[in-house]
């Protein structure tokens, strides 16, 4: 049974969700998986060097398909030239073009950051708004870049889900569903407020490092005996 499979379990189990709350003994299990993950890394975000918000939130739309040294190199580029969504306005959409072509899809994100800094500034005051609600009103910025730049830039707990969050979460499972928004909404419902700041570095670490797409480390994992995905091995 691969991940396919996984995914119609995922329906029907999401399907259920949606007609009754989750038991005590499903959330206690969630709730089990999440202290051992915060267990194994107990400060999740150290290390990681979140700028600010603004920088944050152009980084995360520049993320798309693009791998985390590369959007780093460019974001770096970038805001050494322009810092403020006004300077990036100035700066103008031709040299952005420039600086971002190597993180792909180039004109497109080009066109999202002059749209986005374009509303920041007309309607923010050149701030970042601080909830997710109201960055995902932003051009260019879905649930996931809201999620990511709220918690990491204001503390919101929100749990972004990414591919490996997804891919966990349906599983082992923790909150399955079809969809990214069906699985956020689910993660949101069922892990405690205690492990929603962390949640998503968990979580995306885990599936990154242990819980692959295609040859899950099941004999080191931590939440191994509390997952119920059918081709666990070990």
């Amino acid at each position: 049974m691969g991940d396919d499979t996984i995914h119609g379990l995922a329906r029907t189990r999401s399907a259920a969700r949606r007609r009754e709350p989750p038991d005590a003994a499903e959330a206690g299990r969630v709730a089990a998986v999440m202290a051992r993950l915060a267990a194994a890394d107990p400060d999740p975000k150290a290390g990681l060097g979140v700028a600010d918000p603004f920088r944050l939130l152009v980084s995360v739309l520049l993320s798309a398909q693009s791998t985390g040294p590369t959007v780093a190199r460019v974001s770096e580029a970038l805001f050494a030239q322009a810092a403020t969504p006004a300077a990036l306005l100035a700066l103008g959409e031709g040299r952005i073009l420039d600086i971002v072509r190597p993180v792909g899809l180039g004109p497109s994100k080009t066109r999202a950051i002059v749209k986005l800094c374009a509303v920041l500034e007309s309607s923010f005051g050149g701030e970042v708004p601080r909830t997710a609600a109201a960055l995902r009103g932003l051009p260019g910025i879905g649930r996931k870049s809201a999620e990511v730049t709220a918690n990491f830039a204001f503390g919101e707990k929100v749990i972004a889900v990414d591919t490996h969050v997804f891919r966990v979460s349906n599983r082992i499972p923790l909150a399955p569903g079809r969809t990214v928004d069906a699985v956020a909404d689910g993660l949101a419902a069922l892990v405690p407020d205690a492990y929603k700041d962390g949640a998503h570095v968990w979580l995306f670490r885990h599936g990154r490092d242990t819980c692959t797409a295609r040859r899950p480390a099941c004999p080191r994992c931590p939440v191994s005996d509390l997952c119920a995905w059918p081709e666990k091995t070990g």
